[in-house]
């Protein structure tokens, strides 16, 4: 495994240990519940929206420990930025979408991604993609309810 990998994992690990966002904020504006039936992974993701900017990400679920991060990773993007512009969160939303379907042809940029860039790797796994999509398919489906 080479350093970048091996911190990589790290990064996944200390994020589902310390999760950011993690408990569901009853101000939210909208929720979304999101089950993955092939590995059990469970999640429910409020998402406060103010106008047309998305203030914050909260969430609870249970899963493995990529589903786990990358919740975590999406609610420290958002709270980094100081929340995001709803088109700004739906270009995050495609292009990691787009990035985790590339089967490893299209990481994620650190600058844009931030720590979510760490699933990159993930894309070479078929298996795995849908757990690191959960957070980001519950996003989606939650500001489209708003």
């Amino acid at each position: 495994m080479s350093g970048l990998e091996s911190l990589y994992q790290e990064l996944i690990l200390d994020h589902s240990k310390r999760p950011h966002g993690r408990g569901l904020a009853t101000d939210a504006s909208a929720t979304s519940h999101q089950l993955n039936p092939v590995c059990g992974d469970e999640l429910t993701l409020g998402v406060r929206v103010e106008g047309d900017r998305v203030i914050s990400v909260t969430w609870d679920g249970a899963g493995c420990s990529i589903s786990q991060a990358s919740a975590s990773m999406l609610a420290a993007l958002v709270e980094e930025e100081g929340g995001l512009a709803r088109t700004e969160a739906t270009a995050l939303i495609d292009g990691f979408r787009s990035a985790l379907r590339s089967r490893g042809e299209t990481p994620l940029d650190e600058e844009t991604f931030g720590d979510a860039a760490a699933l990159s790797g993930v894309s070479k796994y078929t298996a795995r993609v849908k757990c690191a999509m959960l957070a980001w398919v519950a996003f989606e489906d939650a500001l489209a309810k708003t």
